[in-house]
């Protein structure tokens, strides 16, 4: 009984010291260590890290205690001098084919299947190590100079020696350090803030190096600290910090701080500053660093490059297993194949005599035949890849359409290695909000208490609005991407603030900014700003000063107007700026006031203003600016601004301390606004989300302006009353479980402790229940609520974004006994979220409903253009949102998701199953669809609690068929985790190519989940791009990106793997060949040079500029024929099929090649090589000439594209070839013993029947494939080869194709038919430039339009 009312006092004392300290209120001292009630809330549970001062008392202590903890110092690099060559070496072995070549090195030492010189079959593997070790080396490099630069950066820490701050290297920064920031400056460690010279404890920090997001962040100084009156002196801190250990979740922070006096307060996310963060409006700020280094959250967060497996590499890795089957089937002939011979040898006379079975001797065959045939398995390939895939990567972050100017933005690719999967994509799964949409959320209309204000001006207004006015503005906005601070010089800050690309990467060249510009903030364009009141709103208002005013029906009315709009004024966690220091936050004036308690106190303060009624004006003409429309409107109603009395009495504001109204002050105000205009104009607000500003800037277009802010007021300008002092108590953020946000406040004018709440419809028209009271309260409340949901479902009809209003007007022993366990929850060290989760939901109950707004948000250029051709395209596109199911609808049709002549498909269900019938019911409504003719195709709309029935695993199965079958789905009301969920069931179940694409933090899930993750760098930050594997700005390059990037990237690649099987099987083919002839014995007809450089040297240019420059259709064509992507989806440039065939005919030019030589070799030497002096080499050298020939000329067939580099490669390795074997046969004597290649070659070369026989082996092998190529190109062309043939038509006849394209392309939209290419009847003119074939693009306009 003792410990329950020793609780209950101390928190009698909390309450009764101040029952609204704010919103981070915390009791005056805090239970102790050994309080038994609250002890075990007071532990953090698990592994914890330890932090006291470095240079405190506790030295020895610290020593002890710091031995686990990392130095600030980071390395992101991977190797050193000392460990390069081991460690890289060790790196690359961990490769498959590595280690098999290394195991050929190894067993070609061994004296029984030794096939080749030592050093020879070293060659191919030290090569490849030796290329990649060298991109190693300078990919590290780079990582290391922005390492040293990094590290070296300067900041203040406190000298224990020195008992002083003084400047040191970030890298010298450690566990325990005192550190002092000023503004601007990036922080250095993640830091527990101690002191701050704001008078609240407050600080501001911008987290664009972080998230890249540009609006203020407040953190708090730890609680219960000493009032911020000096400067935190190092020496006298004897506190002891307890907290988690290092993690990456930039969310949460957990601990407690222990003082001397055993006392603990709890620590948490807002206490603390995270490295990578730059101080803002702060003139100093001091903080004990708890993570440094790589245990800080900012670098647990930096993975670097995203590595996945593409699907073409899966099929490639097959492949290869099936190249080792034939290995060894070829090993194994030539194995038994030798046994036999040896067997059957009658006539030994010309062998060394030699004890060995012929069993043994086959089985020591096979392992000679394995070095021997070792080019079958492609080592040279995996390299090829590499670099293909690099210069793919560098075309596409180097087009010129991705970059946007206004956001200074070009594409970024995080994932090296799957620029192929970008061709095969089949299912598009896409965010709307910021995604599809601009995400700049602009006020349209609301409705308040029951009636709708239309706003139909401020309708207008968007329509003609033209952004690019805004756009000359003074503000400029750099790249997210790049994260570059711009230094902005307030208060006594003189350090310019230096951009770390902790997370991005980016290169250390790139300039800073001036000094001299200011700041971007966030969601504040003049279109978002400027918004048009209603004038019948505002005749509302006027009504403030009007004998109406007293009548009881319309002053309930006007009250629920100030309300709606107080509510959207300080409703948010928005900060305001000055005018003239973009980044210094405006201060809340000290005003204290006498309460009014009732509504009449409130319309005889009107009515003692005496002030005029608002002026009641027609709708102004469109040549005026909305802002001068605002002020004409409100000229005759404008508040006085009014000055606080000096005295200390308490008085009224705007009066004397007699309490008469100072009117004279007014006027003052007004001339002075009229003349030189107000600053209040010019007020900047830094918004957490582009919802919150449109609701801030919509009350401030009728004169709710929020214009200050600190931790415990809010400076609010109300019409007709001035500026108000609003005491803010708590603030409960908006989290995705409530959605919603609140803030308690103690009403400016009654004094009540008020609840204002905002967000999403479904859940505020559930907690808005009619209050406690009079049956016509009631009534009013039921009445408001209809009306209210009916506008909300037209304004979800019209695509608006919605949000509700509402209010609770609390008792204050009610909010006694609420602040009491919020308090606790707020000092909880273990459970404190789900501890203010509850305490939130216990507040908000019981609301009275205010209204709702109407926010638009456009979408954004080229969408519904870009998802019509994705459609055509064959790629399914799937919207998932958390919006309302009638919005959702809205943009599907906006956007061209949903077309007109589409059957819409609904499904909404309240129990699983109602959901099991409903599939059924609507699978077998499309099945019958499907079976009528004329019927365009069906789109699917499921809602969020639909959806948790449908994942299920009794019925996903009937979902994926029903969505399998429909043309597009729109997943509304749904969560991330679903979003997750859906595109992993379609992934996984249908086995498809998957890309999700979006711009927030929700979208991260279903971003790392898709085969091709894709975020946009918008208005919601960076954590949608730190997650996925390419980033954009804007949702319409993705149609290029995959139709036109995506196609190139996978044909080439496919291209060039196939034809890297190809000349390998080829070349192999003849050493197998050729055992025929020599017993089986592994000899091969050339020397060993020639055949280890044949594949690595001689032949390997020619493949990569294949795979890097190949383009079978202009970028053009592929953009107005999104069908050509079709090829790509069904993987027909590289299939099982296309693989053997390829295997095939490799196998026919090697035999075409062998067999003619050896019969020409007859008749040139008679008797074969019994009798003569011909030799094998002499054999050999014309068909590795004639098998050169054949390989380079084989691409030249295959290849779409040939211009003088082509020609240069294809010519320089023939050339090398020759010239080398040339030099070769001349001055090399003993270079391939026992061989000796001496003027061998350049006796071939110089007889005509040499040239002769090649030519003929080379038509005979490649004459086949060119038959093969006419007549199927003549017979049955491809779509590809269509719209080649298109690039090469003169501009008329390609203005006349397009024209017919698009004729017949809208005949089938109106059909609801698809039209394939071959519909086309295209001939092939002669070729022209490609200059003159885009000038006629006007004249045939967009295939989409």
């Amino acid at each position: 009984m003792e410990q329950i009312h020793w609780v209950r006092r101390r928190w009698q004392q909390l309450v009764a010291a101040d029952s609204g300290r704010g919103q981070y209120s915390a009791p005056a001292a805090l239970p102790t260590k050994s309080s038994p009630v609250l002890h075990n809330t007071q532990l953090l549970t698990g592994k914890r890290r330890t932090v006291i001062a470095r240079h405190g008392r506790h030295k020895q202590e610290y020593h002890s205690i710091s031995k686990g903890c990392q130095g600030n110092s980071i390395r992101t690099t991977k190797y050193s001098l000392l460990s390069f060559i081991p460690m890289n070496l060790f790196q690359q072995f961990h490769r498959v084919a590595n280690l098999y070549f290394l195991f050929l090195v190894m067993l070609n030492w061994i004296p029984v299947v030794e096939a080749f010189q030592k050093e020879i079959t070293m060659i191919p593997l030290v090569v490849v190590l030796i290329v990649i070790a060298i991109k190693d080396a300078l990919e590290d490099y780079r990582r290391y100079r922005f390492d040293q630069k990094v590290n070296n950066n300067i900041v203040t820490v406190y000298s224990g020696k020195r008992q002083m701050y003084v400047d040191q290297r970030w890298q010298d920064v450690h566990v325990g350090d005192f550190v002092r920031l000023s503004c601007n400056e990036i922080i250095p460690a993640d830091m527990l803030l101690l002191y701050s010279s704001d008078p609240h404890g407050v600080c501001y920090i911008e987290t664009a190096n972080l998230d890249g997001e540009t609006n203020l962040k407040q953190r708090q100084v730890v609680r219960d600290l000493p009032r911020q009156g000096s400067e935190l002196t190092p020496e006298n801190f004897h506190s002891r910090i307890e907290c988690e250990n290092p993690n990456n979740d930039l969310s949460r922070f957990r601990g407690f701080m222990e003082y001397p006096s055993k006392a603990r307060v709890g620590l948490h996310n807002n206490n603390l500053l995270l490295r990578s963060c730059t101080i803002r409006n702060t003139e100093t700020v001091i903080g004990i660093v708890v993570y440094a280094g790589h245990e800080t959250k900012a670098m647990k967060n930096n993975n670097g490059p995203r590595y996945k497996r593409s699907k073409l590499e899966r099929r490639l890795n097959v492949d290869v297993l099936w190249s080792v089957v034939l290995l060894v089937i070829m090993c194994l002939t030539a194995a038994i194949g030798h046994g036999l011979w040896l067997r059957n040898l009658k006539d030994t006379s010309f062998l060394i005599p030699d004890t060995t079975s012929p069993a043994l001797s086959g089985f020591y065959l096979f392992w000679t035949m394995i070095i021997v045939l070792q080019v079958l398995i492609p080592i040279s390939l995996y390299v090829s890849i590499e670099i293909v895939k690099l210069c793919q990567i560098f075309f596409i972050q180097n087009d010129v359409d991705f970059y946007n100017e206004y956001m200074d933005s070009r594409i970024q690719c995080r994932a090296l290695n799957i620029t192929e999967d970008l061709g095969q994509i089949q299912y598009v799964f896409s965010d709307k909000t910021g995604t599809l949409t601009e995400n700049k959320m602009v006020f349209r209309r609301c409705t308040i208490a029951g009636v709708e204000y239309p706003h139909e001006e401020n309708a207008r207004r968007l329509e003609v609005y033209k952004e690019d006015e805004a756009m000359g503005c003074s503000h400029t906005l750099k790249s997210r991407a790049s994260a570059k601070s711009l230094s902005c010089k307030s208060l006594s800050c003189n350090r310019s603030s230096v951009s770390l690309h902790t997370l991005t990467g980016h290169s250390e060249g790139e300039e800073s900014p001036s000094p001299t510009l200011p700041q971007h903030s966030a969601f504040s364009s003049p279109m978002e700003k400027d918004i048009v009141p209603d004038p019948f709103l505002v005749q509302k208002l006027n009504c403030l000063s009007s004998p109406l005013f007293l009548l009881r029906d319309a002053s309930m009315e006007l009250t629920y107007i100030v309300d709606f709009f107080m509510a959207l004024a300080i409703c948010n966690t928005v900060v305001v700026s000055s005018p003239n220091q973009p980044r210094h936050v405006v201060e809340v004036p000290e005003v204290s006031r006498t309460p009014l308690k009732s509504l009449e106190d409130i319309k005889m303060l009107f009515q003692r203003f005496g002030l005029p009624r608002f002026s009641t004006l027609s709708p102004p003409h469109t040549t005026e600016s909305p802002r001068s429309f605002t002020r004409r409107l409100f000229s005759r109603g404008k508040a006085a601004s009014f000055t606080p009395s000096p005295s200390p009495t308490p008085t009224k504001l705007g009066t004397e301390p007699d309490g008469e109204p100072n009117l004279e002050d007014g006027d003052q105000g007004y001339e002075e606004e009229g003349e030189h205009g107000s600053w209040k104009d010019e007020l900047i607000y830094e918004a957490e989300s582009p919802d919150e500003a449109a609701l801030v800037h919509a009350a401030r277009a009728y004169r709710c302006t929020l214009q200050g802010r600190s931790l415990e007021r809010l400076l609010v300008e109300l019409p007709g009353m001035g500026s108000l002092a609003v005491r803010l108590l708590h603030i409960l953020p908006f989290d995705s479980t409530r959605k919603r946000m609140s803030v308690v406040v103690r009403h400016p004018l009654t004094n009540q402790v008020v609840v204002y709440t905002k967000g999403a419809d479904s859940v505020i028209m559930d907690l808005a229940e009619s209050p406690k009271g009079a049956e016509q309260s009631d009534g009013r409340q039921g009445h408001i609520r209809e009306q209210t949901q009916k506008h909300l479902d037209n304004y979800a009809r019209e695509g608006l974004r919605t949000l509700c209003i509402a209010k609770k007007v609390l008792e204050e022993e009610e909010y006694d006994i609420w602040l009491k366990r919020h308090a606790f929850a707020e000092t909880s060290i273990e459970n404190r979220e789900e501890l203010l989760l509850e305490s939130a939901q216990r507040l908000e109950t019981n609301l009275t409903l205010l209204g709702a707004t109407g926010i638009v948000d456009r979408l954004q250029e080229e969408v519904p253009e870009t998802i019509e051709a994705l459609q055509r395209a064959g790629v399914k596109v799937w919207v998932l949102t958390g919006d309302k199911q009638e919005t959702a609808i809205n943009i599907a049709c906006a956007c061209k998701l949903l077309r007109t002549t589409d059957q819409l498909l609904t499904a909404n269900c309240d129990s699983k199953e109602a959901c099991k019938a409903l599939l059924l019911e609507l699978r077998t409504e499309v099945e019958r669809g499907e079976a009528a003719e004329g019927t365009s195709g069906f789109t699917l709309v499921v809602d969020g609690h639909t959806l948790d029935f449908a994942l299920q695993e009794d019925l996903k199965g009937d979902f994926l068929e029903l969505s399998r079958r429909c043309r597009a789905v729109v997943c509304c009301r749904s969560t991330p985790l679903q979003k997750s969920h859906v595109v992993q069931l379609v992934r996984d179940q249908l086995r498809v190519m998957t890309l999700a694409i979006g711009d927030g933090a929700n979208d991260v899930s279903m971003i790392q989940v898709a085969d091709v993750g894709i975020g946009i760098s918008g208005q919601e930050g960076m954590q949608a791009v730190m997650s996925s594997d390419f980033a954009i700005s804007r949702f319409k390059h993705l149609r290029k990106l995959l139709l036109v990037h995506g196609h190139w990237c996978y044909t080439r690649l496919a291209n060039m793997i196939l034809y890297f099987f190809y000349k390998n099987v080829m070349y192999v083919n003849l050493l197998f060949w050729y055992q025929f002839f020599c017993g089986f014995s592994g000899s091969v007809m050339t020397n060993s040079w020639v055949l280890i450089f044949f594949n690595l040297l001689f032949t390997s240019a020619p493949p990569l500029l294949y795979g890097i420059l190949d383009k079978d259709v202009s970028a053009d064509t592929l953009i107005k024929l999104p069908e050509l992507y079709k090829s790509g989806q069904n993987s027909k440039a590289y299939l099982p099929s296309t693989f053997w065939l390829t295997m095939l005919d490799a196998l026919y030019q090697s035999l075409v090649l062998l067999l003619p030589l050896i019969y020409c070799d007859f008749l040139i030497f008679g008797q074969a090589y019994a009798g003569s002096d011909a030799d094998m080499l002499s054999f050999g050298s014309p068909i590795n000439a004639s098998a050169l020939l054949i390989i380079l000329l084989h691409q030249v067939i295959e290849s779409r594209t040939l211009t003088w580099l082509h020609v240069l490669v294809l010519v320089g390795s023939a050339l090398f070839y020759f010239s080398f074997t040339l030099v070769f046969s001349v001055v090399c004597v003993t270079c391939s013993p026992p061989t000796n290649p001496l003027g061998v070659d350049k006796l071939q070369m110089s007889q005509p029947l040499f040239y002769g026989v090649c030519a003929l082996t080379t038509v005979l092998a490649l004459l086949p494939r060119f038959l093969f190529h006419a007549l199927r190109n003549s017979i049955s062309p491809s779509d590809t080869l269509k719209a080649a043939l298109m690039d090469q038509l003169n501009p008329d006849n390609y203005c006349r194709r397009m024209q017919h394209w698009n004729q017949t392309q809208a005949q089938s939209k109106a059909r609801g038919l698809i039209i394939n290419v071959e519909d086309l009847d295209i001939k092939i003119p002669d070729f022209i430039l490609p200059k003159e074939l885009k000038e006629c693009r006007a004249a045939t306009g967009s295939v989409l339009s």
